[in-house]
């Protein structure tokens, strides 16, 4: 195992390297540029100095190498709209973000698996065509045309949720408003729910046919015995490993979420930093984004040979 996980953590490397150098490219491709951060009251010769002591005058390649060398020292740069290291505003606002993704995991799960238990048990019924249907239909919405119907029929015609997200500057702060919480939880669990609950169908009903399910009938075992103590039991495992895969969708979500909702976590900070064109801040989100996913991935591989004893990575 130790040797798997070091192999998966050096091509993890590649990785980070080659999503920020194409994330770099596609920064300074976005209209407005350096005059954009400046201001439209800045003249040629501002912009100049500001190009030329930041080294955006310079091939992008020779600033990506300047990135990689102030990264390898541990520093993730300056943020130019905060006046404020990068390193300081993502660990302030990445726990705030872990919170919101956590508790729509834990949302997801805890509805997915119960719908797709009743859908296995009333298969190629009714029952199982009606809540197929709205599987897809809640897996096709885009999160933030959901967050706004939401918004309009549990915010403002019923008033049962405020609109906006709860604001605060630590965990607990946030933690304190649950009833704003429910809206940007509900609105970023929708396609995980969705995703979920067909992994836990079209699992489910494989194990309905496998050897162990017919011997524990045949041993007098009730049909709600081999389901829940049998069935689900090896039907959750696949679970651990779209967990991870389903990581990366979450985070970028996150940011339509965060932004529609105004929570303050890491995605609102990449939307503000994206419409001022705060380079460092998209660029260090960018990393810590990339290591995160890297080490989902890895701990979901790690807990699926855990949790299923036939599965060894050599």
């Amino acid at each position: 195992m130790s040797g798997y996980i070091i192999r998966r953590v050096l091509q993890s490397i590649p990785v980070i390297i080659g999503v920020t150098l194409i994330v770099l490219i596609v920064i300074h491709l976005l209209p407005g540029g350096p005059r954009a951060l400046l201001g439209p009251h800045a003249t040629p010769a501002d912009v100049h100095a500001f190009m030329v002591q930041n080294g955006y005058n310079k091939p992008i390649f020779i600033q990506y190498l300047k990135f990689l060398d102030t990264l390898l020292h541990g520093n993730l740069g300056w943020s130019y709209h905060y006046n404020q290291s990068v390193s300081s505003l993502l660990a302030q606002d990445l726990p705030k973000t872990a919170v919101l993704i956590g508790l729509s995991y834990l949302v997801a799960i805890l509805i997915a698996i119960p719908v797709g238990v009743l859908q296995t048990v009333r298969r190629n019924k009714p029952s199982d065509y009606a809540v197929t249907w709205l599987v897809l239909v809640g897996y096709s919405l885009p999160p933030f045309w959901l967050g706004l119907l939401l918004i309009w029929r549990l915010a403002v015609a019923t008033r049962l949720f405020p609109p906006e997200a709860p604001q605060g500057a630590t965990i607990g702060a946030v933690l304190s408003q649950p009833l704003g919480l429910v809206l940007p939880v509900l609105t970023l669990s929708v396609v995980s729910i969705a995703t979920f609950s067909r992994f836990v169908r079209s699992s489910s009903i494989e194990n309905l046919a496998q050897d162990y399910v017919r011997t524990a009938r045949a041993t007098g075992a009730s049909e709600r015995k081999v389901l829940f103590r049998h069935v689900l039991r090896n039907s959750l495992t696949p679970i651990i490993s779209i967990m991870g895969l389903n990581l990366p969708n979450l985070v970028s979500g996150a940011i339509l979420v965060e932004a529609l909702f105004n929570y303050p976590g890491m995605g609102l900070l990449f939307w503000t930093s994206a419409t001022d064109h705060d380079y460092p801040v998209l660029m260090g989100f960018t990393v810590v984004v990339g290591v995160v996913t890297v080490v989902g991935n890895l701990g979901a591989d790690i807990l699926y040979a855990w949790a299923d004893p036939r599965i060894r990575y050599s």
